[in-house]
């Protein structure tokens, strides 16, 4: 009997697409937190809490660029 839809499958693509897509939007936003802490500490003469916040920003950057690049991999993979 022929199967219409793989029910297995399309859950597990369901949950990838899910856990992903929350996944790299919670690293963008602690990147673009990153950058306006580093904004506001800088203002207000914390030179070494500025550089923690840049550096959590540039780490959730490129974070969120590895998962893109991921993504486009495992989708011309297939």
């Amino acid at each position: 009997m022929a199967t219409i839809v793989e029910t297995k499958e399309l859950i597990e693509t369901v949950l990838a697409s899910l856990v992903a897509g929350v996944g790299v939007t919670a690293v963008f936003s602690m990147a673009i937190w990153g950058g306006a802490r580093f904004v506001d500490f800088s203002r207000d003469g914390r030179p070494v809490a500025a550089a923690a916040a840049a550096g959590v920003g540039v780490l959730a950057l490129a974070t969120t660029l590895a998962g893109v690049v991921f993504g486009i991999v495992v989708m011309t993979s297939k």
